[in-house]
């Protein structure tokens, strides 16, 4: 047995007597967390997405969002801000004006051990202190839900933002070489061919402005509350998600409409509310999971508005939001765009970066059906390694989560695809000579 193996057996005996208590009771932190971290901190692959994260990171210009975010993702002590010194009282105050302002279906926490409390504030280690820390570290998260849930492994939460934000960039970059490229005639041109490996100064030569510092960050804090919100159960299962950020029904100022959505995407937003990050950095960490176009505008003014509750801040003193002369809530003219009142007009006021954003967290197309398939495959294969899918945690601990986080559902999918099942045991085999399973 190897040392990760013999560390997930002691973790699960130690945990063995409150494991059947615990297991899905979201009111404490996860009896799994620590299992999935040692896995996490040994593969090869998670702990790669985390140096390319830091590294971007470290590379964002302006003082404030380069230090909250360096700090959000790579220190294990980080404060929870939007939590600090928080009552259970208070926080049953917050759940109530969610409830009040439609932002909180409570039937939709049916399902979740504590409720509504426990789905909008997962628990931390140290809660209500002036410095509550998150349960797990940043890198030991999965990407999405544990059943057919993009990147739902040890480890997922680093893997899917690297791609995230390699997408952002070269989509950032597209937009440059596409809509902003002149010639010497002071024409708009195409021109694709411009150099990959481009610097700042490269950028800046570009005829129209997109924040950089705002396309590296976005995608970093984006999913950063997953490390709250899916912590891992005793048997390598994960705790469950609440969705809220309307009630789904009537969610369009009134009009059917239904603006629901993971909460860890607003229990992002709330954090970087709290810690006093800018309106179009904030609206852009919004937008990852609907650009607020074609009638969605919506949405992401709903998740600001209850990620603003959470933040116990007014989101139009600060700048998130503002009123339009229907007296409804709107995104805010950032920039130049208040020179017209495009509110007026039936326009949103819109950044390049809102849409940017939310196009580069489109993997989950291809990676939420590589997990289902995987799912399947590795079932089939598990008895071949001396795993029995049947006995849940051990086949979850030590074989599905460590398959999952050294390789990742994407590459075993498209190794499946073009050499069928041989191809993905000759990859589990590497693992198994390497002492990985």
């Amino acid at each position: 047995m190897n040392f990760l193996a013999r560390f997930m057996t002691t973790s699960l005996l130690v945990a063995g007597s409150v494991a059947g208590a615990f297991a899905a009771d979201q009111t404490v932190p996860g009896q799994g967390n620590a299992t999935a971290a040692a896995l996490a901190a040994q593969s090869p692959l998670v702990q790669s997405a985390m140096h390319y994260i830091v590294d971007q990171a470290k590379s964002v210009n302006d003082k404030q969002l380069r230090h909250e975010t360096l700090d959000a993702v790579n220190n294990p002590q980080t404060c929870v801000t939007h939590r600090a010194h928080l009552t259970a009282q208070q926080k049953q105050a917050i759940v109530n004006a969610l409830i009040t302002a439609g932002l909180v279906n409570p039937q939709d926490a049916a399902t979740i051990t504590g409720g509504v409390q426990a789905g909008v504030f997962p628990p931390v280690q140290q809660d209500g202190s002036a410095c509550p820390q998150l349960p797990q570290p940043f890198y030991a998260a999965p990407g999405s839900a544990y059943i057919n849930g993009h990147h739902s492994y040890p480890g997922g939460l680093p893997v899917h933002e690297a791609n995230n934000e390699v997408a952002d960039v070269h989509l950032a970059d597209e937009y440059r070489d596409v809509y902003g490229s002149t010639n010497r005639g002071g024409f708009a041109i195409v021109d694709p061919a411009a150099d990959p490996d481009r610097e700042d100064h490269d950028r800046k030569r570009a005829a129209v402005s997109i924040d950089q510092d705002i396309i590296v960050a976005a995608p970093l804090w984006h999913d950063w509350a997953k490390s709250l919100v899916f912590q891992w159960n005793a048997d390598g299962s994960e705790f469950t998600e609440l969705n809220f950020g309307g009630t789904g029904t009537n969610d369009a100022w009134g009009t059917p409409g239904d603006s629901r959505t993971g909460g860890h995407h607003i229990i992002g937003v709330a954090e970087a509310m709290k810690r006093g990050l800018s309106p179009a950095f904030v609206i852009t960490q919004a937008c990852a999971h609907s650009a607020p176009t074609s009638g969605n505008e919506y949405k992401v003014v709903n998740w600001l508005r209850a990620a603003a509750i959470m933040a116990g801040i007014d989101p139009v003193h600060a700048g998130y939001l503002t009123t339009d002369s229907q007296n409804r809530l709107r995104l805010p003219a950032l920039r130049a765009l208040g020179s017209l009142d495009l509110n007026a007009n039936n326009q949103t006021n819109l950044l390049a970066e809102y849409v940017l954003h939310n196009l580069s967290d489109a993997d989950f197309t291809y990676s939420g059906p590589a997990v289902a398939t995987m799912n399947v495959i590795l079932q089939q294969l598990a008895p071949q390694y001396g795993y029995d899918p049947t006995q849940t945690s051990d086949y979850q601990n030590a074989f599905r989560n460590v398959v999952l986080s050294y390789l990742s559902g994407e590459r075993l999918l498209m190794i499946y695809s073009e050499k069928g099942l041989d191809g993905v045991k000759a990859a589990l085999n590497h693992l198994k000579a390497a002492g990985v399973i």
